[in-house]
């Protein structure tokens, strides 16, 4: 069993205080959660303080933290000496990076490591040792750092198994314009231990060794390789690609290693999204082979670099990152290694019922009595009234319809409606927002118009809210399912000889295997898509990605999908095509109707998009919505064809996902 019963922590501990036997080596697994009981089961927390170095002790781990920098070096944990990959540099071990350029110079492109410049003991007694890193930016640094004040915390508590990092970062007004990428925590594990990964109950598996990757054939891009010389036998063959287990924001809670011998697990916890980017479906990283366990706080991934963050002018900002909890657990050997898992997730329910925390010590960090909360109910009114029913509502920083899905700067708070509309957005920092909302099954989203000025302990009731989706007639056809991605549609089995096992045999996350994008060659080596309403299905008839067709020599041309639909009659008026994109990346889709030469065309898009989803093995990246209206004389009673041209050839990975499509006639009223 993962719990340690009273009685057995306390024996430990008597033992521990009558021989002088170290507390890092005592093996207490998961600490209860009574924290009542803490000063009574465990030893106090205690600082060492040395000339290059501190190290933090609770008695149930030690960590050590290079100091001024700020860079954890070592965490001594059940026996294990360090949990880090001490092969490394001191540097390469545990620590927080942010990317970053400067505007006005194209080639420019930093990382930097945030590396201390002195340190503050924030809080040191026996229940809580609080210690912030900090850095002030000069102007003589313009060139080597981000223009950012940082101040990286970490955090240790009594009897808790592991340890809290949030960080602080600033801009004053005046400073010079900056566009920053990227910001997370990177830890880098001891590889001959951790060789077991887990993401999700369905997505955990033994992963390659960074020399298995090295040893292996380079692929489209580096994040992908065939492993042709694995340390492991049963890995031969196989693709790895870090982009194959990212995970939504939402789903984002827990992931992490384990090692079997001895049976201990390393957890990356995050109880609060209200820091990171994009909203709720925004994908990004988790754990990859390394072994590397990251916390992203910020990033451009599958959505592209107008999520960065941008700052001209002078433009002042201040965020609080975290905090997030690393969390290390055991078992005994007679139990299975995979049970630390289940704790993991456990242990993630009790740190996300604990947001907000009480412990941090900064004016930054408002605790749940300083905090709003917004509450209310929304209905849906398309072609008859209907309860928003697990639709995603949020609070954003206010802008644009949408705009939520590439801001950074600010806090996002996010819920799902119950079956009746019913939603309530708990801990919501004081501040100004728009309210947004979706609803899965409609189109288009909802956003309430005026801003909304949340204030400390307030609590406000928005009553009911009406969302009218898009909608200009009735429904004469549509495709796919309008729920922001093109999970529906048809994806692929992956070449054979380009698999990744753990997807082999499931269905929901079958669009992360690589390569798949050049399975519609496969499927349509000389003629393009063609779908007649009323005949095909779009689960098994409508490729899940209209990309470019490989014509040999690395070569890739454009594409032109048919949609064919009959119509009895043709009214007087203008039908509307709404076109509800997933992803796009360097595309272009341009519809015809009832012909292919531009007296045809009735609509494109232009060169939209950078989320990269195709070749990152995503189901969806940024969300594109156009309403498109249909003069009458382009359609006829009978036979049509909707022509769908995707013409930015050329390239493998630019192509579009649909969400969904729809044509609307007039009405008759």
């Amino acid at each position: 069993m993962i719990f340690v019963t009273k009685i057995l922590v306390v024996i430990l501990l008597h033992f521990v205080i009558s021989t002088g036997a170290s507390t890092s080596s005592i093996n207490t697994k998961r600490p209860l959660k009574n924290h009542s009981s803490v000063s009574v089961l465990y030893p106090p927390v205690q600082l060492h303080k040395y000339d290059d170095h501190v190290v933090v002790d609770n008695g149930i781990f030690s960590i050590t933290i290079a100091s001024p920098e700020g860079i954890v070096t070592r965490i001594n944990y059940n026996g294990i000496d360090n949990i880090l990959n001490d092969r490394n540099e001191n540097s390469d071990r545990g620590y927080w990076d942010v990317n970053w350029s400067d505007p006005s110079d194209l080639k420019d492109g930093h990382l930097d490591k945030l590396t201390g410049k002195h340190l503050d003991v924030i809080v040191n007694n026996e229940n809580q040792v609080e210690l912030s890193f900090k850095r002030p930016w000069t102007f003589a640094q313009e060139k080597n750092q981000v223009s950012l004040n940082i101040d990286k915390r970490f955090v240790v508590l009594r009897g808790l198994s592991g340890f809290y990092s949030y960080g602080i970062f600033e801009r004053l007004r005046g400073w010079p314009d900056v566009d920053i990428y990227q910001g997370r925590i990177v830890f880098k594990l001891q590889e001959k231990l951790f060789r077991y990964m887990a993401v999700s109950d369905e997505r955990q598996r033994l992963m390659p060794t960074f020399e298995d990757r090295e040893k292996g054939k380079p692929l489209d891009f580096p994040e992908a390789v065939l492993l042709t010389h694995p340390s492991n036998s049963r890995l031969q063959g196989e693709v790895d690609d870090k982009y194959q287990y990212s995970t939504e924001n939402k789903d984002n809670r827990v992931h992490g290693w384990i090692c079997s011998d001895p049976p201990v697990g390393f957890w990356m916890i995050t109880p609060s999204n209200e820091f990171r980017n994009g909203g709720p479906v925004k994908q990004d990283l988790t754990s990859h082979a390394g072994p590397v366990a990251l916390s992203m706080f910020f990033s451009t991934h599958y959505a592209g670099p107008d999520l960065g963050m941008k700052f001209r002018d002078g433009e002042p900002w201040k965020k609080v990152f975290g905090p997030v909890f690393i969390y290390l657990n055991s078992v005994t050997t007679e139990e299975s290694p995979l049970s630390l898992w289940d704790d993991a997730k456990e242990e993630m329910l009790v740190q996300t019922n604990s947001w907000p925390y009480h412990f941090p010590n900064s004016s930054d960090y408002p605790r749940a009595y300083q905090r709003g909360l917004v509450t209310g109910q929304l209905v849906v009114r398309d072609v008859g009234l209907a309860f928003a029913n697990s639709a995603f509502v949020g609070l954003a920083p206010p802008g644009a319809l949408g705009s939520w899905q590439e801001e950074s700067k600010g806090y996002q708070f996010w819920t799902q409606t119950d079956e009746k509309g019913y939603f309530e957005i708990k801990n919501v920092r004081p501040g100004y927002y728009h309210l947004y909302a979706w609803v899965p099954g409609y189109i288009g989203e909802y956003m309430y118009q005026s801003i909304i000025y949340v204030l400390k302990g307030s609590k406000i009731r928005m009553g009911l809210l009406v969302h009218k989706p898009p909608r200009n007639g009735p429904t004469v056809w549509e495709i796919g399912v309008p729920d922001r991605t093109a999970a529906e549609f048809y994806v692929p089995p992956p070449n054979p000889t380009l698999m990744n096992q753990l997807y082999a045999s499931q269905r929901t996350d079958s669009f992360r295997q690589y390569g798949l994008w050049d399975r519609y060659t496969d499927l349509y080596p000389d003629k393009d898509l063609v779908y007649t309403v009323g005949v095909n299905n779009y689960q098994t008839d409508w490729f899940f990605a209209h990309v470019n067709r490989h014509v040999g020599n690395k070569t890739y041309v454009s594409t032109t999908w048919t949609v064919l639909f009959d119509l009895e009659d043709v009214i007087t008026g203008n039908y509307t095509i709404q076109l509800a994109l997933a992803s796009a990346t360097n595309a272009e889709v341009q519809i015809r109707i009832n012909g292919v030469g531009d007296a045809s065309l009735v609509f494109t898009t232009k060169l939209i998009g950078k989320d990269n989803a195709i070749a990152r093995h995503g189901i969806h990246g940024l969300y594109w919505l156009y309403s498109i209206t249909v003069v009458h004389s382009h359609l006829r009673a009978g036979k049509n064809a909707l022509y769908l041209k995707q013409t930015r050839g050329s390239y493998p990975f630019s192509g579009v996902m649909y969400d969904y499509i729809r044509l609307e006639r007039p009405s008759r009223y």
